[in-house]
């Protein structure tokens, strides 16, 4: 039995890099020979317990690789192809998937979450969720294409307007991409609120028209500049407080995004009246859906850049020690070199 080198969360807060079988492609799948694995908000929540994923599991759901091995009955790749994967298993035939919500699958697997996932040498992904990266595309940016897949749903979620004004809460690898989704989505102003100020000039280089040190800044002087408040709020923190903060700045008829993924069980309070009266709409945004090919061109345009994001890569064997103590206070995007 060939083994390889895996992180596996036995369970909250107990991760530990270990040797395990090499998973066998079922038919119609493909194994996949990790090269690159990016560390998500999401991962780390799997590893403090506060999220949906069985224990042990091995996470990872963000990556690039080439394929080392092809199950029964799949056609269309070869050996050796540079290729990322869609981590979203949808069944297709539930009414979710037939009206196009496939995110909110009644059978929903998820590569990384519910099932094996890519920290780890290798890793067995259903051939249908498989793209090749094209030319041009680095393994870097291939284990990128996940979550920009992310980014392309909740721009379709929220439809921005030419002309908008939008207020971003969280300048990390994910607010980035969104800085850059709205400016191209023609915002005409977009301030952006950080704790540090290092991600705070990236986001004024991709476009941000005002940035603003959180915990720091002057709440009654933005609001004396947008007394009616901004046409767009986007949370993407995670952090309960932050969104209840975020809401006070919504402008009549605006559109809230929340993007950051908070702790399971976690609440706001929200005054109803306020909803009401003011005509607000609130839009959450889960995970892709079927966005993986316009992410792809994305990024193959560099519309959206993505190398710049990742600030830092690490061994497999460094990551519980991440999971443990974190990332740097600066990183944005901290990613696994595997191959």
């Amino acid at each position: 039995m060939r083994t390889m080198k895996a992180c596996v969360i036995e369970g909250p807060r107990r991760a530990a890099v270990r040797e395990v079988p090499v998973p066998e492609p079922a038919p119609g799948e493909v194994l996949i020979r990790v090269e690159r694995a990016g560390i998500c908000g999401t991962d780390v929540h799997i590893y403090k317990g506060e999220y949906i994923s069985p224990y042990p599991i091995i996470p990872g759901h963000e990556f690039s690789g080439t394929i080392a091995g092809i199950g029964e009955g799949v056609g269309g790749f070869a050996i050796g192809d540079r290729v990322t994967a869609e981590p979203n298993i949808h069944c297709g035939r539930c009414a979710y998937c037939l009206s196009h919500r496939g995110n909110h699958c009644e059978h929903w697997q998820a590569v990384g979450v519910t099932r094996g996932g890519a920290m780890a040498e290798y890793v067995a992904v259903p051939a249908g969720n498989v793209f090749r990266l094209p030319d041009g595309i680095s393994f870097a940016e291939g284990a990128f294409i996940e979550p920009l897949a992310c980014v392309v749903h909740a721009m379709n979620r929220l439809r921005p307007a030419p002309g908008d004004r939008a207020l971003l809460f969280g300048a990390g690898a994910m607010g980035q991409q969104l800085i850059q989704a709205l400016v191209h989505a023609g915002v005409s102003d977009l301030s952006v609120v950080d704790i540090s100020e290092g991600k705070l000039a990236m986001a004024a280089q991709w476009g941000a028209t005002r940035t603003f040190v959180g915990g720091r800044f002057d709440e009654a002087e933005l609001l004396g500049e947008f007394p009616r408040g901004f046409d767009i709020v986007v949370d993407a923190t995670g952090i309960p407080q932050v969104i209840e903060q975020a809401l006070k700045f919504l402008g009549p008829a605006g559109k809230f995004l929340q993007f950051g993924v908070a702790p399971k069980g976690e609440t706001i309070r929200l005054s109803p009246f306020d909803l009401f009266q003011r005509d607000w709409t609130l839009i959450g945004s889960m995970a892709t859906n079927d966005t993986f090919h316009h992410a792809l061109q994305w990024a193959k345009a560099k519309r959206i850049r993505l190398e710049p994001l990742v600030t830092s890569v690490i061994g497999l064997d460094d990551l519980p020690h991440l999971f443990e103590h974190g990332a740097r206070p600066d990183d944005l995007k901290v990613q696994i070199q595997i191959g």
